[in-house]
């Protein structure tokens, strides 16, 4: 997949002119601790996209900052005329809700002295990004126009790290009562041993039924697999689910996210007092699977309901959780439209959309859905389709038609190497059809 083949895309798709890398004015620098870039093309049509990264685990800060959750989708836009600019803010790794906020601000401020003040300024974000997008337009309502928020945790925070207790809390107490959940004195220590955990439940059917139940608590999906369906084996379902959780949620439950966060926060913001983890199964969209998996391991999951019913509570610090409350969950309150973009599959858990979308009045917000496995796995035809559906609102005030089949016909006119996926749990890639459909999740089990 070479430039010059995505800049001919651009062309034969918008009828824009196709820009090289070097009509491009890049700009590069620290602000308040925090490094930017910003692209701006040689015929900037006076628009502005703010991107927002999402959650960097330990140790991890890309090369390049990115300006889009597909880099596919950066060139089509700068020959749109469209100017991309990102923060890498002052805090890259973990939870960074308040330094987004303010280093977004910044860089904004930043370009307006710089470049010029844009006539319209649309943010987006991936993942813990989408939330942090979503943050920041309720935060500045008269500078931004238009979000995109895109595989986020948008009901916010409190529910995030919430459902990750929920999860980590059952594994300690049906499979390994000497881990942490909170107030983690070794994070590093104590997500090695999780590991060794998970990896020895998934060798036995008893394992893996107590794993499917931990997994439903935060409602993550048996399909991680973005270029294959859904399996009907249920063991492969729940092996699908756990690499999620050990790629991602890992740190959330038992490491350096977890423990960051109550640094953050000056205590433990979320607790399970009072959580009947009976009905939390009951609303759960994974409740099937562990039905199934309890059945096949001829475990009494009443049973195990039951000893999480009579396990030790993991009490909150009140302020604690407030301040989470107050800078990492959205109000839905502002005027500003909103577009998200959720594969039914994700591990950060579609129904995250539902919770978001009910604080939302519904005459400026569509979420869309791609029937596909897997974190974030969207193809950049489809980001850049989702897109297009928030600029078409913004710039004429009604909302075009979101049917899958448009949705679809539109990703289409896009070449290969823009519906183009990397699979990067399972390490795979390969071209994928577009896959817009309609979905209406459930919401989530519990929200703080």
């Amino acid at each position: 997949m070479t430039l010059t083949g995505i800049l001919a895309a651009a062309l034969i798709v918008t009828g824009a002119p196709a820009v090289t890398a070097d009509d491009v004015r890049v700009h590069t620098g620290v602000i308040d601790g925090a490094r930017y870039r910003v692209e701006v093309p040689p015929h900037w049509n006076g628009k502005l996209l703010l991107y927002n990264h999402g959650i960097y685990p330990p140790g991890h800060v890309p090369e390049e900052i990115e300006l889009a959750a597909r880099q596919e989708a950066k060139p089509v836009l700068l020959g749109e005329g469209y100017a991309l600019a990102a923060s890498l803010y002052s805090k890259p790794n973990g939870f960074s809700a308040v330094e987004a906020v303010h280093d977004q601000t910044a860089l904004l401020s930043w370009f307006d002295r710089n470049v010029g003040r844009p006539a319209q300024v649309l943010t987006w974000g991936a993942s813990g990004g989408g939330l942090n997008a979503v943050l920041l337009a309720e935060r500045l309502p008269r500078r931004i126009d238009g979000v995109l928020a895109m595989c986020g945790p948008v009901a916010g925070g409190s529910a995030l790290f919430g459902q990750a207790l929920d999860l980590g809390f059952a594994v300690r107490t049906l499979l390994a009562p000497e881990l942490e959940v909170v107030r983690i004195a070794d994070p590093g220590a104590n997500l090695a041993k999780a590991h060794q955990v998970i990896a020895k439940a998934l060798e036995s059917p008893d394992g893996r039924a107590r794993l499917a139940l931990a997994n439903a608590f935060a409602d993550v999906p048996g399909w991680s697999t973005a270029l294959h369906p859904r399996s009907a084996d249920v063991a492969e379902q729940i092996r699908q689910q756990t690499q999620f959780v050990e790629a991602v949620y890992d740190q959330f439950s038992w490491g350096a996210h977890r423990a960051d966060l109550e640094a953050q926060a000056g205590g433990n913001p979320t607790g399970n007092t009072g959580v009947d983890y009976r009905g939390l199964l009951a609303r759960s969209s994974e409740r099937d699977l562990v039905n199934q998996a309890y059945r096949d391991a001829g475990l009494d999951l009443g049973a195990d309901l039951a000893r999480l019913a009579a396990a030790p509570r993991v009490q909150a610090d009140n302020a604690a959780a407030r301040r989470l409350a107050r800078v990492g969950t959205p109000t839905g309150h502002g005027h500003q439209p909103v577009v998200t973009l959720h594969p039914v599959g994700d591990g950060v858990a579609p129904e995250h959309e539902r919770n978001y979308g009910d604080r939302v009045d519904s005459g400026r917000i569509r979420q869309l859905f791609v029937n596909r496995g897997g974190h974030c796995q969207h193809t950049a035809a489809e980001e850049l389709t989702a897109l297009r559906v928030l600029r078409d609102r913004v710039e004429t005030g009604r909302w075009p038609s979101t049917s899958p089949e448009r949705l679809n016909a539109e990703v289409n006119r896009f070449g290969p190497e823009l519906r183009f996926l990397r699979d990067w749990l399972h390490g795979e890639q390969g071209v994928s059809a577009p896959a817009f459909r309609r979905y209406h999740p459930a919401p989530l089990p519990r929200v703080a």
